[in-house]
């Protein structure tokens, strides 16, 4: 069924080009539920657009859309690593961070660290 729901969001999508939709709208005009909205979106992202070759990104004015403009790719690719970043910083400074101060010894919580700590780096250059 995400094929399905995933091919209405895609058609939807392109017939609104170059503006895009938010899911309110996406809902109305697939006559989808919001899950299967939601299910089509995630295909789209795991296999449609790559099928495709269209990127689709989420802005949030515009909402969801498909861009034919690299730097609309690559501002939407730097918004999802900063997230991913925050992310993994809370990981490690709210868990690992005191799990290893608590158990310096503790050869896990050392290789966490130790290579986690080279993936923020990473994302944050990606960011920039």
């Amino acid at each position: 069924m995400a094929v399905r729901y995933g091919d209405l969001v895609r058609a939807v999508l392109m017939g609104a080009r170059p503006a895009g939709l938010h899911t309110r709208q996406l809902i109305l005009a697939t006559r989808l539920t919001r899950s299967q909205v939601e299910r089509g979106i995630r295909h789209l992202r795991d296999v449609g657009a790559a099928e495709h070759l269209s990127p689709i990104i989420w802005r949030r004015r515009d909402g969801y859309l498909f861009s034919d403009k690299p730097a609309d790719w690559i501002e939407y690719e730097k918004r999802q690593f900063l997230e991913i970043l925050h992310r993994l910083t809370r990981m490690i400074t709210g868990t690992l961070d005191p799990h290893f101060a608590r158990h310096p010894d503790d050869e896990r919580a050392q290789l966490a660290i130790a290579q986690l700590t080279g993936v923020r780096a990473t994302l944050a250059q990606l960011t920039r």
